[in-house]
């Protein structure tokens, strides 16, 4: 059994997916600031965040469903978990913006949906992501190479956990223009000061000798 302090969030996975560096700033430096992104998904995860057990249409909803993986090392929580009439469950993850394909998004709900294998013993095929800005769910097979990927990340989050080492920025204006911890990270002055340095390296490297 892992102990509580090798325990990885399951929130990390996506994190580190998206930038490894903004995983770092978030779950080893616990930096964490807001844009209108984040305050965008906070506000739709409101109706998610308490614990309650409904009944919509055929099936049993269950919101704020604490999460764990001993195998893995993991722990969370699904948004809602959806249980169909033949016991087949869903674990679904809320996010703010309209329908669109994201493998860090389909990464943290398949870590989900390992965490609730080992729980119930039930193989999961498929969990849901609903994009809350287009009201429509898609859906993600969990493919043994999503599998695979999950336990990737893992590893390659709790080994930069454990180095306490910052990685560089992302490599992307785009990642960084959307990222709530842009003003932590600086990307740009990293990148400059990185620049200056190879410079001077450059600058101060001792001559060859004349043939």
């Amino acid at each position: 059994m892992s102990e509580p302090d090798e325990l990885i969030s399951i929130s990390a996975l996506q994190h580190y997916s998206y930038c490894p560096r903004q995983c770092a700033l978030i779950h080893q430096e616990q930096t964490f600031t807001e844009n209108v992104f984040t305050v965008r998904g906070r506000f739709v995860h409101e109706r998610v965040d308490e614990p309650e057990t409904r009944t919509e249409g055929d099936r049993e909803i269950q919101t704020s469903v604490p999460l764990v993986s001993e195998r893995l090392g993991l722990v969370g929580k699904s948004d809602v978990v959806e249980v169909l009439p033949d016991g087949s469950l869903y674990p679904v993850e809320y996010k703010h913006g309209p329908r669109r394909n994201r493998e860090h998004d389909d990464i943290q709900v398949a870590a989900q949906a390992i965490c609730l294998e080992e729980m119930t013993g039930k193989r999961i095929a498929e969990g849901v992501i609903y994009h809350h800005g287009s009201r429509r769910r898609r859906i993600v097979p969990i493919t043994p190479e999503l599998r695979a990927k999950v336990e990737e990340i893992t590893k390659s989050v709790r080994a930069l956990l454990q180095s306490g080492e910052m990685p560089p920025p992302a490599d992307d204006p785009a990642l960084c223009r959307g990222c709530s911890l842009k003003d932590a990270c600086q990307p740009e002055l990293v990148k400059s000061g990185k620049r200056i340095r190879q410079l001077t390296d450059t600058l101060f490297e001792p001559e060859e000798d004349a043939v």
